[in-house]
């Protein structure tokens, strides 16, 4: 997506955690102008969490990248492998940009429904055109009551650009 994006010209600012994949993202891109490349979690608030490797990260750490978690009760993390990272919280990064955001894409391996709440509930999402977000809840059950309530919300203020089911 990065380099989809990256292509049209837009700037993008690719939050990656994973010490891995962000050394791979930061190489990719370290020639284009337009990428801003951060080595952060996405959450809605700002602070140092324990990232955990997907459990077979061992065999290669970028492959299983996407599969690391804030989330220790996501059921494919290794508990017992992980590395502290600095978390942004989004809604303050996009009030600090200053302007409109054309796309956001959310894939933040089960941390979705506190960022959108956040997001909704600062009024924020109103100052993105279209936001892309893959859940969780059909791999990890104990997302489904929020992610159902969230998926309520959004239905009732009808809230066309969050769009529940990019994946």
């Amino acid at each position: 997506m990065t380099a989809l994006m990256a292509a049209t010209g837009a700037a993008v600012y690719a939050f990656e955690p994973n010490p891995a994949a962000f050394g791979v993202l930061s190489a990719r891109f370290k020639e284009a102008p337009n990428v801003h490349c951060l080595n952060q979690a996405v959450l809605d608030r700002e602070e140092t969490v324990r990232l955990f490797e997907h459990v077979r990260a061992v065999e290669d750490p970028v492959y299983w990248s996407n599969g690391s978690s804030v989330l220790e009760f996501k059921g494919n993390v290794d508990k017992a492998r992980w590395a502290e990272v600095k978390a942004i919280d989004l809604a303050q990064f996009i009030r600090s940009l200053g302007r409109r955001v054309g796309l956001l894409k959310i894939d933040i391996e089960g941390a979705e429904c506190e960022v959108l709440e956040s997001l909704i509930g600062q009024g924020l999402h109103e100052m993105v055109d279209l936001i892309l977000v893959e859940t969780h809840d059909h791999k990890i059950k104990e997302l489904q009551p929020r992610t159902e309530a969230l998926r309520r919300l959004i239905a009732e203020r009808g809230l066309k650009q969050i769009r529940l089911d990019w994946d």
